[in-house]
């Protein structure tokens, strides 16, 4: 199994919880250089397998997991895995690495394809959040379905304290102790410093390393919105070398680049023809890069500071986590004609249907690019996530055709698809 990641989204330490299972544990990090070593010498796996043993100082006995953490640092250890699952099964094998999309690319290191199980881990979801900040009768609720409406008011307070603070390991834990938000800003900056730092590793040059960095350091002020590739962050930077840094860092898992699709039919596909728009790596990591904390506090709802984009960002962070196949792009859907524009937030392949997903605080009357979707689709279904309890409304668009809008609170972004099935039963 290898275990993709951006750094710090937990990885190594979720592999180390996992080793209880087993008798036998054996860890190496690949960017200390004596554990490295170990792969340089051409031995066969079983030899390899004894020098790591002699290394670590272990017998094996019962199960044994091997983790290899950072193998990135080590194109031999990543081409070697094959012969692990071929000649030495009864080993079991995680490898997890956080620049590994960008190694591999830039070494050309052939990956063992049909011998490895990939997983990715993202920053913690809320559902997550809950259960790690114990909040149980919350987490129940949440489960329920439909939500209860007097859990409303517990559920959008953590929600939004989850918003503020992010998903990243660390500072949840942090804040799982203190309860303090002014302690986590020093967690975040040795976050944000570390992304920084990772910058040389990912460029071919020095130009190339001071457009990964410019990019770095705008992508959380352009998250949220629609961003064009020239002179992305007020730069004098060309649309190819802009391109080529923003997909380096996507591949690193610092951003996403969410593109427009036109279908109302499935598949859903992107356009990549089409401007994207820029989600971070973390909404709470964005907010402390921005400046944005203190507009939390003495507001009712997401959608009423940052110009609603704060929710949207949220939204998708969510929507990313539950993803089950990552190499299906999230996507919003457009309509551009001449005089008559459309962008929903959303969309998403459920079943046999392309879903159409707005995050809005206004009357369901005012959802005009919602209503153009449902207008050319294929169906009569829309699902609204605002500052609001569940309800089911029939409506109607300006063009006449009725539809069922399913209007959810924000916070069950992350459970769309099991609402979807919970209505179409």
């Amino acid at each position: 199994m290898v275990l993709r990641g951006a750094r710090q989204v937990g990885k190594t330490s979720l592999v180390q919880l996992f080793a209880r299972e087993f008798d036998t544990y054996l860890e190496l990090n690949l960017e200390r250089t004596q554990d490295a070593q170990l792969f340089e010498h051409s031995l066969s796996i079983q030899a390899l397998y004894q020098a790591i043993l002699l290394a670590k100082q272990k017998t094996p006995k019962g199960k044994v997991l091997l983790f290899i953490d950072e193998i990135q640092a080590s194109p031999l250890a990543v081409e070697q895995l094959r012969f692990f699952y071929e000649n030495l099964p009864e080993v079991h094998v995680i490898a997890a690495g956080s620049l590994l999309e960008v190694v591999l690319d830039q070494k050309e290191v052939a990956f063992p394809v049909g011998r490895v199980e990939m997983l990715w881990l993202k920053p913690l979801c809320f559902e997550e959040y809950l259960a790690a900040m114990g909040h149980e009768q919350a987490l129940e609720a949440y489960h329920t379905l439909p939500c209860p409406d007097y859990a409303l008011p517990t559920l959008f307070r953590h929600f939004h304290q989850y918003t503020l603070i992010g998903g990243m390991p660390e500072i949840v834990a942090s804040y799982q102790v203190t309860g303090q938000i002014m302690a986590l800003n020093g967690h975040y900056q040795s976050l944000l410093t570390a992304y920084l730092d990772d910058i040389p590793k990912y460029a071919r040059n020095a130009t190339s390393r001071h457009i990964l960095r410019h990019c770095a350091e705008t992508a959380p002020y352009e998250a949220g919105s629609r961003i064009h590739f020239a002179g992305f962050g007020r730069s004098d930077y060309g649309s190819r070398e802009v391109g080529e840094a923003l997909r380096t860092l996507e591949r690193a898992q610092l951003l996403y680049l969410l593109y427009p699709s036109t279908d109302i039919e499935i598949p859903i596909r992107p356009d990549f023809k089409k401007s994207p728009r820029l989600q971070f790596l973390d909404t709470g990591l964005l907010n402390y890069f921005v400046g944005l904390q203190n507009h939390y506090f003495g507001q009712e709802n997401l959608h009423g500071f940052y110009r609603g984009l704060i929710a949207e960002h949220i939204v998708g962070q969510e929507m990313l986590a539950q993803a089950v196949n990552p190499l299906q792009k999230l996507c919003f859907w457009v309509r551009e004609k001449k005089q008559s524009n459309a962008e929903v937030d959303f969309v998403l392949q459920h079943g046999e249907f392309i879903i159409p997903i707005e995050v809005k605080a206004g009357a369901s009357g005012t959802l005009r690019s919602l209503h153009q979707f449902i207008d050319v689709a294929p169906h009569a279904l829309a699902v609204r996530l605002y500052h609001g309890p569940y309800q089911i409304q029939e409506s109607v668009t300006p063009a006449g055709n009725t539809f069922n809008l399913y209007n959810l609170p924000y916070f069950l972004a992350g459970k769309i698809s099991a609402y979807l099935d919970f209505w179409i039963k």
